[in-house]
């Protein structure tokens, strides 16, 4: 006898929004492998500049970061099976703890950049054009990038922090998490390019 396997309108709609969330996620990738690869390039091209750059940069705030961005992941994902075990307090919890790990990591990344600006490293600042040429390009990317990567840690507190609203009026559910599950993809994602770009400005040798 030949079985028969039927999916419920549930679970069509927790597979549709699974595949929608992969295939956004796959635009971001795009977006900043682009920017890699324009960063490679100039790299190569001028690897002593990109050096003295970089000297200028905190390592130790580097670190920091990404410690810190590392820890909200982990609570992230800690969120997803307490809320499937029924314990929805400490999901709540896990949840908030990412968002203040984020906002964390934002308020270094202020201080961070108002150093540079302080000290007249910025785009078009005359401080910096009296540069060589790959250190102008070394801050120009290392604003764009992390500033993009920036947008996106807002926008994933934004996310979860409505996913927590939604957790405590029981609209996500330990049988219905699907919503909770796409937004640490995602913020599992904004981490994954903070390890990447931690490297690339911070540590380069």
């Amino acid at each position: 006898m030949t079985e028969h396997t039927h999916t419920t309108p549930a679970h069509r709609d927790y597979a549709g929004s699974k595949l929608g969330m992969w295939l956004f996620l796959f635009t971001e990738i795009l977006l900043f492998g682009g920017l890699f690869l324009v960063y490679s390039v100039y790299r190569s091209m001028h690897p002593r500049d990109f050096h003295a750059a970089a000297a200028g940069l905190s390592t130790v705030l580097g670190t920091v970061n990404t410690v810190i961005l590392l820890t909200s992941s982990l609570t992230m994902a800690l969120a997803i099976p307490a809320l499937q075990r029924g314990n929805t307090r400490r999901s709540v919890l896990l949840q908030a703890a990412t968002i203040v790990l984020g906002l964390v990591f934002l308020v270094n990344k202020y201080f961070e950049w108002s150093g540079h600006i302080h000290e007249g490293l910025y785009p078009n600042a005359p401080e910096l054009l009296t540069r060589s040429h790959g250190e102008i390009l070394f801050y120009g990317l290392y604003y764009v990038m992390t500033g993009l990567h920036g947008i996106h840690v807002v926008a994933g507190l934004v996310l979860i922090g409505i996913m927590m609203a939604l957790t405590i009026r029981k609209n996500i559910t330990g049988g219905d998490y699907g919503k909770l599950e796409n937004a640490g993809l995602y913020w599992h994602l904004v981490d994954l390019i903070w390890i990447y770009l931690f490297p690339l400005f911070y540590l380069i040798t």
